[in-house]
């Protein structure tokens, strides 16, 4: 799968910018602030609905104006599709497929599949645990679009649950008339049933990239292993390929009344998926904490291999995002990342220079400077 073209309407820096890509290697190469890495972080909102950079739409919008938009035409094998999104902040977000029809902006999911490397991935070793929990929720969504229709079911519930518990936490402290929580068991139910359907997706995920991560970390540092996984579950799951969804819903079931006092008290949901980490290993000890600088940038480097390694071999090759990457390795890293990208049917490289360009990668090139972009 490639993207032969991507059109951006009032998008970040750019009032309109056309770009043909080819297969193989694109540079975009141009000074900090010039707009090269508002071209990749295009495409690849195409690919999740979200940015790498900014948790909301409002600042993809161009300053001025009222919306953005997002159009891209994508082959894969035989077929080819348009798919474009338009960015309406503060208001719902439209989707079209081949210009004539319009559908939810979660139906373009799978069209485009992207494995974006940033400097932003330092977070998912040495960040929180929501850095983490996203980057397996954006993995499980690229292998089964379906699950971001689960995704925004267990959000929504999960809110309606928590305004529940808040209200009661209020009255309580207020010393007011007790609410009526009988329709917390019912909010339990629905949390269970959408939260185990999550829990499973993620449980047979991780049980998937180990290998791939080890192999991916031992590719960029050779020697400098093992890896491990672990899921660590608010309601004690453990990472297994094709959990039952019925064990998981009881096991959160049993979790959810275990805490309700607490959770009475709190006026929060205190276990289910959205409190859940990935805790990742490196020669036994905690990568968090333990790794070095150099290590947890190897590490990060090989999340995102293994899971190119793991979509590439379920049927539809993601286009590789190298976002100004390059400039954060050292020598060695770069030449062992370069190699191992090199193969991917298509390759977006952002640098500030050219010479951050490993010669491996050579390719399409293109100028980037004041919003406007020149093949070279």
């Amino acid at each position: 799968m490639h993207v032969t073209h991507l059109s951006l309407a009032d998008f970040r820096s750019y009032a309109r910018v056309e770009v043909p890509l080819d297969p193989g290697v694109t540079a975009f190469v141009g000074a900090n602030g010039q707009g090269k890495t508002n071209l990749v972080e295009a495409v690849g909102y195409l690919a999740t609905l979200g940015s790498h950079r900014v948790s909301s739409d409002a600042p993809l919008v161009r300053m001025g104006a009222e919306r953005a938009v997002i159009r891209a035409a994508v082959t894969q094998g035989e077929r080819s599709q348009l798919v474009e999104l338009e960015l309406n902040p503060g208001r719902a977000n439209r989707a079209r497929i081949n210009r004539s029809s319009q559908v939810r902006p979660r139906d373009v999911l799978g069209i485009v599949r992207t494995v974006l490397f940033a400097p932003e991935d330092l977070a998912l070793v040495k960040g929180d645990p929501g850095e983490r929990r996203r980057f397996l929720d954006e993995l499980v969504t690229a292998r089964s679009p379906r699950m971001a229709g689960v995704r925004s079911d267990y959000e929504r519930v999960l809110k309606q649950r928590n305004t529940l518990l808040k209200s009661a936490a209020m009255a309580r402290r207020h010393g007011g008339r007790s609410l009526d929580l009988s329709t917390l068991d019912v909010w339990d139910q629905h949390l269970g049933q959408v939260g185990a359907e999550l829990l499973a997706q993620r449980l047979d995920l991780i049980a998937t990239l180990q290998p791939l991560a080890d192999k991916a970390y031992a590719d960029v540092a050779p020697g400098g292993g093992p890896v491990t996984l672990e899921y660590r579950s608010s309601v004690g799951a453990e990472a297994g390929p094709e959990r039952s969804r019925d064990e998981l819903y009881a096991q959160l079931i049993e979790a959810l009344a275990g805490v309700r006092k607490q959770e009475i008290e709190r006026g929060v949901t205190l276990v289910g998926p959205h409190r859940d980490d990935l805790v990742l290993g490196l020669r036994g000890m905690p990568a968090k904490g333990y790794a070095s600088h150099g290590e947890s940038w190897s590490y990060a480097l090989a999340l995102r291999l293994a899971s190119y390694e793991l979509l590439r071999g379920e049927g539809n090759e993601p286009v590789l995002v190298l976002d100004d990457v390059f400039a954060e390795l050292d020598a060695r890293r770069r030449e062992r990342l370069a190699e191992l990208v090199a193969p991917g049917e298509q390759v977006l490289v952002t640098a500030a220079v050219g010479d951050d360009v490993p010669e491996v990668l050579a390719g399409a090139r293109y100028a980037v400077s004041a919003g406007e972009v020149e093949r070279l």
